[in-house]
């Protein structure tokens, strides 16, 4: 008893101290700063890191929120704020191969240091700690700090500007952000907070939609009296900007005003991943922008960012576009796109990074092409001496791209403040070699930087639509009537429809539902009879010769198989079983007696006739259900097309059994 004891206090004991070794989640990010000579140094306090078993070491990731319209992305930036008032600093840190949740993010209010006001009139370091934000040249740009992962929280800035190549003074327009594609059924977003430091005021962008529009082939603008203001949407424009909106379900915009020459102006926003987020971590969510500005001689520009679902943060990933395919229309020149994601985390630069991706065998490696690369080099076919190049190879079932004689910086390299200088990326495209089978196509990525060990991405995966194949059915020998002792041996044709998904590879179910067959049948109905008896029609003497009871019944079914599971062995082969149910729709019954009589006229000739009597009617409606059960094989083209079956049915109920025959057709 008292080992028992003390192996309790000790397991107990254990418990407590890894309790208080491991810190919670919900830890939240402490910010630190430091102002001296009118420039604010920060940095941070976060909870200890949980490397994963295998992956490379874990670390974090950065992005602050300055609260004056600036950001950066450095561990520990500094900032220069020419105002006080209401300023907090929000800090966005991501745990990138770590086993736990982001930490929380915390507002910290910055407080003006005691002293006189710095004599400096403008910041003496760049706007946004020297971090270019439009890269792409444009007069709209995007950024998040992360990738989109289930339950778990993203900033996204959206910057815009007044470039000086539009040749503008001042700008005044529309800025919008669409998220939340309509092609998936459940929304991944919610927009949880927008922050706008320079007057944008929410506008409804619907209402531009609306109303602008250009009159007559003169392309005047319409004015509207109440706003003093027109649009000048060209109809292209307005052509594009619809269909981007009518691409998602959510939409926010602002209008700006007095945009200078040269001015860059950053929107931020706080979305959180909603509980019904797509859980497949393989497939792409798009987040677009809008630049709309009401300046005619500006153009209206778009950014759309691709963002992947990830099941932790990492920046090695691989990523298939448009991962959800139709397979009634994926054939053999069906073209997939593939990129995949790397970066330097190390703490000098990559000359040499060979990225190797696993090519299913459904691919044919001859049509494999490369579209982009970032380091931007040439193929190493056509490259000089020592010259920054790719190297494309194939192995039995991979493929090779060798970045050679590069200089990609590490992360934690000296000097290194810009992260997106350390990343890089693949992208190719791939056909198949011939309509694939409707299965998950897998593909992953190892990346070795110089002579390091591998580091292993995601496996990106294609999956198809399940799609809905109709198809007919011509069977005989089925189903099952009312009343199997009189109709058992009289086997009908029935025609009847099915539906499956499309093209299924191996398991699936089926319905299927059988018009209303409506069967009348005669039959007599054994008796007493009394022959040579009197009797007395409308005051005539008659003598009965013969007396017979007949029955005849009416009866209307609905058949229809609810659901049976299938699983086809091949192309050519395929089995299933499942309950056919019969349900009467409609049964009458009605009774009849036929008489065969004779009398005599009024000269004595005799004289024979038939006289029939009714005895009633029995109506019934939804009168008799009845459940039978069958197996079955098929013969021919069982995913799509046609195909011959025989079905073994069996009723229960009166432990009949028979062989039936049909033809199907899948569409």
């Amino acid at each position: 008893m008292k080992k028992l004891l003390t192996f309790l206090l000790l397991y107990f004991y254990c418990t407590a101290i890894n309790a208080q070794v491991l810190p919670p989640d919900t830890v939240p990010a402490i910010i630190h700063y430091k102002t001296e000579n009118g420039i604010t140094k920060f940095s941070s306090e976060l909870r200890p890191l949980r490397a994963i078993a295998g992956a490379p070491a874990p670390f974090y990731t950065y992005f602050w929120e300055f609260g004056d319209g600036n950001f950066s992305f450095e561990e520990s930036p500094s900032h220069v704020f020419t105002r006080y008032d209401s300023i907090m600093v929000r800090l966005f840190a991501t745990n990138n191969y770590d086993d736990g949740k982001r930490p929380p993010t915390r507002p910290k209010p910055i407080i003006r240091p005691p002293g006189p006001k710095p004599a400096v009139a403008k910041p003496m370091l760049a706007a946004n700690d020297g971090y270019n934000l439009f890269k792409m040249g444009g007069n709209i740009e995007m950024k998040t700090n992360c990738m989109p992962k289930p339950g778990d929280d993203m900033m996204l800035v959206l910057g815009y500007r007044n470039k000086l190549e539009n040749g503008q003074n001042n700008l005044n327009g529309t800025l919008a952000i669409l998220y939340n594609d309509v092609e998936f059924n459940q929304n991944n977003f919610d927009l949880a907070e927008s922050r706008t430091y320079h007057n944008e005021k929410k506008s409804d962008l619907k209402s531009l939609l609306n109303t602008a529009f250009l009159k007559g082939k003169n392309q005047e603008p319409v004015y509207y009296a109440s706003t003093e203001k027109h649009f000048n949407l060209s109809p292209a424009e307005k052509v594009l900007l619809k269909d981007q909106v009518k691409a998602f379900k959510n939409q926010q915009s602002w209008k700006f005003e007095n945009l200078q020459q040269n001015e860059e102006r950053f929107v931020f926003l706080h979305f959180k991943t909603t509980p019904e987020m797509l859980k497949d971590t393989n497939a792409v969510v798009r987040i677009s922008g809008a630049f709309i500005p009401d300046n005619p001689l500006v153009e209206t520009e778009f950014f759309t960012m691709e963002l992947q679902i990830v099941a932790s943060h990492d920046p090695n990933k691989m990523v298939l576009r448009k991962s959800r395919m139709n397979y009634r229309f994926t054939g053999k020149n069906r073209e997939l796109t593939y990129k995949v994601r790397f970066q330097n985390t190390g703490k000098g630069p990559a000359k040499k990074i060979d990225v190797g991706v696993n090519i299913s065998e459904v691919f044919d490696p001859a049509t494999l092409k490369v579209v982009k690369t970032k380091p931007e080099v040439a193929s190493c076919d056509s490259a000089y001496a020592n010259q920054s190049c790719l190297k494309t190879f194939f192995s039995a079932d991979s493929v090779h791209f060798v970045f050679t004689n590069i200089y990609l910086p590490g992360m934690q390299q000296k000097g290194v403040k810009d992260a997106d200088s350390t990343q890089g990326f693949v992208e190719y495209k791939i056909r198949f070699k011939e309509k694939p089978p409707k299965l998950p196509i897998k593909s992953g990525a190892a990346i070795v930087f110089d002579k390091n060990e591998p580091i292993y991405t995601n496996r990106a995966v294609g999956r198809f639509k399940m799609g809905l194949s109709p198809g007919v059915i011509v069977g005989y020998g089925f189903p099952f009537e009312t009343d199997n002792t009189n109709y058992l041996n009289g086997k009908n044709f029935v025609l009847g429809a099915s539906l499956s998904p499309y093209a299924s590879h191996r398991y699936y179910w089926q319905v299927e539902l059988y018009f209303n067959s409506f069967k009348e049948s005669t039959y007599q109905v054994p008796i007493a009879t009394e022959i040579r008896k009197d009797t007395v029609i409308n005051g005539i003497a008659y003598q009965i010769l013969d007396k017979k009871h007949y029955q005849t019944t009416k009866v209307s079914t609905i058949n229809a198989v609810p659901l049976q599971m299938r699983y086809n062995i091949n192309k050519y082969l395929g089995a299933g079983a499942g309950a056919l149910v019969a349900l009467d729709l409609y049964h009458r019954t009605s009774d009849e007696l036929r008489y065969r009589l004779r009398t005599q006229n009024a000269q004595g000739v005799a004289i024979e006739l038939d006289h029939n009597r009714d005895m009633g009617r029995v109506s019934e409606n939804f009168s008799d259900l009845r459940v039978s059960f069958f197996a079955d094989i098929q013969l021919g083209l069982v995913r799509v097309g046609p195909a011959l079956g025989l079905r073994y049915i069996f009723d229960p109920k009166t432990n009949n059994n028979r062989m039936s025959t049909y033809v199907s057709w899948k569409f």
